[in-house]
């Protein structure tokens, strides 16, 4: 069985604290890795070494550090087929979603070549008589990221590559089921010119959490992952007075007018509903037609289209749909969910309960689930599932569908199926999640916008990517500047004000 590292000031590292997780390959059930899980110690060593390379890093010029991007976006260009082979073969997903994993963060990484441009200062001239004004953005210094397992590339590249291109050294603790793809990702900085030490992947649990959230030279945290795990971090980590954004948990509703495309409709619901296992926080996982003869017509178009669903390993060639889910434990707990729906009177209409993959037995496969009338009071309405279960509630009118997803308690992504411009702008307007697609499935922005939702799933006022990345990875200082013309005046010892 191989043993994994922490990847520390360029090498692959041994851990020390004799603590490890196990890592599957989900699609066999088989123990493939074991990954050690960092002590505190450890955290403060990476951190030391983090502190000690960062100034320099920071005094190289912004145009230099995005070279360094650009030439690791070559290297991701010219690795993906490693990559995406990697990350299926721990993570589960199909190759092609795999693929699209690093290719989405990829864009981020294009996004940070700008960096000379995103970090230009402002600059006002004679603000008062002699005084010249401007402002500068500078790194935070060492900076974190606590990313989930569930996009093992994209997370980790939307969080290290504003913050080290802005300057900053970053410590990655990656999800310990899937932690390979991370540190391939930091050996190809690397080779694209990183300095050692910049970027370092230290692997570990909630030991590891709590040693980065008290380390006082740590100065920010990025989180991905459950909404009771974003409130801790959020809340501990901005009482140790560090800058903080925490990304949680997600449900997301499809509103589907009577005027919809039925079939385009039904063609997004299965794979925003059903891809990468419904392992995704942009996942649909609630369908909410407009009308019975609506819900009536879904139905009908879905059923077939979801009993059709190609479920197996990546390895199966790339017209399988999705893969398994991550863990056994995920798997149960899913069909627990699915049993609860079941118990709690929705209708079943597709019953994935009994799948069994031939040669795969053991593996964390969970059958596509498509359930009708289901109602809010529901826990396959209420939780996040996180599993290949879509639920159709039903209503009878814009404002009660409406109403339903802005009551819950999460707000993460939304998207409407309609072909009125009205109902959509109205849409857009009101709703109150942060993420809303019009005729589109899963409205994730792309790399110069920014990533972020509202309610319960999101714990910062920053969004990821984009032009917030930037912000929040540099702290703003301002000068104002006075120069002498000739006549040096005496002190002045009332508060000083703009004439």
């Amino acid at each position: 069985m191989q043993e994994l590292t922490h990847y520390i000031n360029g090498e692959h590292v041994k851990g020390t604290s004799g603590r490890f997780a196990d890592v599957y390959n989900p699609a066999t059930g088989e123990l493939q890795a074991k990954t050690p899980l960092a002590s505190v110690a450890e955290i403060e060593n990476a951190v030391a070494i983090a502190a000690a390379a960062q100034p320099a890093w920071a005094a190289v010029n912004p145009q230099r550090r995005a070279r360094v991007m650009m030439k690791f976006v070559d290297l991701l260009n010219r690795d993906m087929d490693k990559l995406a082979e990697a990350l299926s073969r721990e993570h589960g997903k199909t190759l092609p979603d795999a693929a699209g994993d690093v290719q989405r963060g990829l864009e981020v990484v294009e996004y940070c070549i700008g960096a000379p441009q995103l970090l230009k200062g402002d600059y006002t001239d004679s603000a008062g008589p002699g005084i010249d004004m401007y402002s500068m953005r500078q790194a935070l210094g060492v900076t974190a990221g606590i990313t989930p397992f569930n996009f093992p590339a994209m997370i980790p590249m939307w969080m290290f590559a504003p913050a080290i291109v802005c300057g900053n050294a970053f410590i990655l603790k990656p999800s310990e089921r899937d932690p390979s793809v991370p540190m391939m990702l930091a050996e190809l900085m690397e080779e694209a010119g990183l300095p050692k030490g910049i970027l370092q992947v230290v692997n570990g649990d909630k030991e590891a959490v709590d040693a980065i959230i008290n380390n006082d030279i740590i100065q920010s945290i990025g989180f991905v992952g459950s909404t009771p795990i974003a409130e801790y971090i959020y809340g501990n980590g901005c009482a140790a007075g560090k800058r903080v954004q925490c990304f949680g948990g997600a449900k997301n509703h499809m509103i589907i007018m009577p005027d919809a495309d039925l079939d385009q409709a039904a063609d997004a619901l299965l794979g925003a509903g059903y891809g990468a296992a419904g392992e995704r926080c942009m996942a649909i996982s609630v369908a909410l037609p407009v009308g019975e003869e609506t819900a009536d017509r879904l139905i009908a178009k879905l059923a077939p289209r979801v009993e059709a669903l190609k479920v197996g390993p990546y390895t199966s060639g790339n017209d399988v749909d999705f893969g398994p889910v991550i863990t056994a434990a995920a798997k149960q707990n899913i069909l627990n969910l699915v049993q609860s729906g079941v118990d709690a009177g929705a209708k079943l209409v597709v019953d994935g309960r009994d799948f069994s993959l031939q040669g795969y037995e053991d593996g964390f496969f969970v059958g596509a689930h498509l359930f009708d009338n289901v109602t809010t009071d529901m826990d396959i309405y209420q939780k996040e599932i996180f599993g290949p279960v879509l639920s159709t509630v039903r209503t009878q009118s814009y404002e009660e569908a409406l109403k339903i997803a802005m009551d819950h308690e999460y707000g993460n992504g939304i998207a409407i199926y309609t072909r009125d411009g009205d109902t959509a702008r109205d849409f857009a307007n009101r709703i109150n999640v942060g993420m809303v697609g019009i005729n589109v499935p899963i409205p994730v922005p792309l790399a110069y916008h920014t990533f972020g939702g509202w309610k319960k799933s999101v714990f910062g006022d920053l969004n990821q990517h984009g032009p917030d990345a930037f912000k929040f990875y540099t702290r703003t200082k301002t000068v104002t500047a006075r120069w002498p013309s000739g006549i040096k005046e005496g002190g002045e010892f009332s508060i000083p004000v703009m004439e």
